[in-house]
């Protein structure tokens, strides 16, 4: 029996004896050479609405983690939507407490810290963290927030330790393009802005947002996009305020995209200068004490921007449907890839989030879903 060996050895001199004897062979055709730079791929971005750890988040956490908090399993469906993305912005609106607590939920939140490496996990790069909820447990609050976001690898805008950092603009690598990323709030459910650390929160207005944007260009971004914590809570129409905001900053060449926050319910997409904003994406996760049914309903806004001439732009939009489904337990849907979800429940939510995502005419202007 012929070792491996011998055999490569007698198969590789019979070929090499019938192409002796063979007649010349035909040369084969060379392969075209070309010239300049290869097509550019872009890279996409995913982002997420709220992330507002209610108490009955963190119980589950308890029941998934068997003692530990383990809030992975809560935020597992929208895993592959979120780790595919070559930028996931997610936006973290609950300041967080040390490992040992106290833990809180509305109307001061205070979340665990778990909930970061969770994120992490499911494939978020960085956060915006101003919010109406930002201040809830004063300086210390954030500090905490921002070190344990630190820690957990994921970047992080809207909120500052201090003066040097709120004056330094976040700039995000990804895969060589600069993306600058800036985010503020409306407001602090009354709380003010400390007048002895005015760089410890962003508040929203339109010069401030620009202002930022420019100063993340000035340091090399390419791209800047506004995460805007803005709107009426609970209401899926626009405000005329929302409406303003945007058609001042997309009439801007600092900013190029906007995604928003705040409503706790899925706002429209609108397509304003040839750029996108997503002005509620509904929450990501959250637990109201008295859920509305919309308040269930999310979007992932997944954008893909291309070259264009010497800038980028957007030249694919899309929105993927979530569903918090309460269980028990607490489960984060995709409805774009949940095939064990509630069929009805399914179809109530697509019917309501596309209703709302297309009502101002996205639809006609290139937006799709999966």
């Amino acid at each position: 029996m012929l070792t491996p060996m011998i055999r490569l050895i007698t198969l590789v001199g019979t070929l090499a004896l019938v192409a002796a004897c063979s007649p010349a062979a035909a040369p084969a055709p060379q392969t075209p050479v070309t010239t300049g730079e290869p097509a550019d791929p872009g890279f996409s971005l995913v982002a997420g609405g709220d992330v507002l750890v209610h108490p009955e988040l963190t119980d589950q956490a308890s029941s998934d983690g068997g003692g530990t908090r383990d809030y992975r399993p809560l935020l597992a469906g929208v895993r592959r939507a979120v780790s595919a993305a070559d930028l996931a912005i997610c936006h973290l609106e609950t300041p967080l407490a040390p490992a040992s607590g106290p833990f809180k939920g509305y109307p001061d939140f205070s979340a665990p810290p778990e909930i970061v490496g969770a994120l992490a996990d499911t494939g978020y790069d960085d956060c915006s963290t101003a919010s109406n909820h930002t201040l809830d447990m004063g300086p210390a609050g954030v500090t905490r927030t921002l070190d344990t976001l630190d820690a957990g690898g994921i970047r992080h805008t809207g909120s500052a330790r201090s003066a040097a950092e709120a004056a330094t603009p976040l700039i995000l690598d990804v895969h060589g393009v600069k993306v600058g990323h800036v985010a503020f709030s409306f407001g602090f459910n009354g709380r003010k802005v400390p007048a002895d650390k005015p760089w410890l929160a962003n508040t929203l207005d339109a010069d401030s947002v620009l202002a930022a944007a420019r100063r993340a260009r000035a340091a090399g971004a390419e791209i800047v996009v506004a995460s805007l914590h803005w709107g009426t809570e609970y209401q899926q129409e626009t405000t005329a305020e929302q409406r303003g905001i945007a058609q001042r900053l997309l009439a801007d060449p600092a900013v190029d995209l906007i995604i928003g926050h705040h409503a706790h319910v899925v706002q429209p997409f609108e397509k304003i200068n040839g750029k996108w904003v997503a002005y509620g994406m509904g929450n990501l996760v959250a637990r109201h004490s008295e859920p509305r049914g919309t308040t269930e309903e999310g979007v992932l806004a997944r954008f893909h921007f291309t070259r264009s001439g010497p800038g980028w732009t957007v030249d694919r939009a899309e929105y993927l449907p979530t569903l918090i489904d309460l269980g028990p337990p607490i489960r984060l849907l995709d409805l774009t890839d949940a095939p064990g979800a509630d069929p009805t429940r399914t179809r109530q939510a697509l019917s309501r989030t596309d209703g709302i995502v297309l009502s101002r005419g996205a639809g006609a202007q290139g937006l799709t879903r999966p």
